[in-house]
């Protein structure tokens, strides 16, 4: 059983910085995608960013160029780097793999963006 854990929310004023961690307990291989979604009050699950070993990662376009992704395979870790952040991040950020077509997600941490 795959199970994730995600860490690292909070409440942090605009133009700030904030950093996300997911652990995942069970088996999880270097091809299997793991990522970030989020989802905002009264809005629909979206994809922030993703990460598969050897491809370049994907990220949504509203955050692309302020956020990193970044992954340790050997601690089964992805992690979220949230820089120059705004408003309009606020969400609820759930961890996420795929293993062989079945999707995993995280319980989710806040993310309050507010001065």
């Amino acid at each position: 059983q795959v199970r994730l854990e995600e860490s690292g929310g909070g409440l942090v004023q605009p133009g700030g910085s904030l950093r996300l961690s997911c652990v995942g307990s069970g088996t999880i291989l270097s091809e299997n995608t793991m990522g970030w979604y989020r989802q905002a009050p009264g809005k629909e699950r979206e994809l922030v960013a993703r990460i598969r070993s050897g491809r370049d990662p994907t990220y949504g376009e509203s955050v692309m160029g302020r956020f990193i992704i970044s992954r340790d395979n050997a601690k089964q870790t992805v992690s979220l780097q949230m820089n120059s952040l705004k408003p309009e991040d606020t969400a609820v950020y759930y961890c996420h793999v795929r293993i062989y077509g079945m999707d995993y997600w995280g319980k989710g941490t806040l993310v309050t963006v507010s001065s």
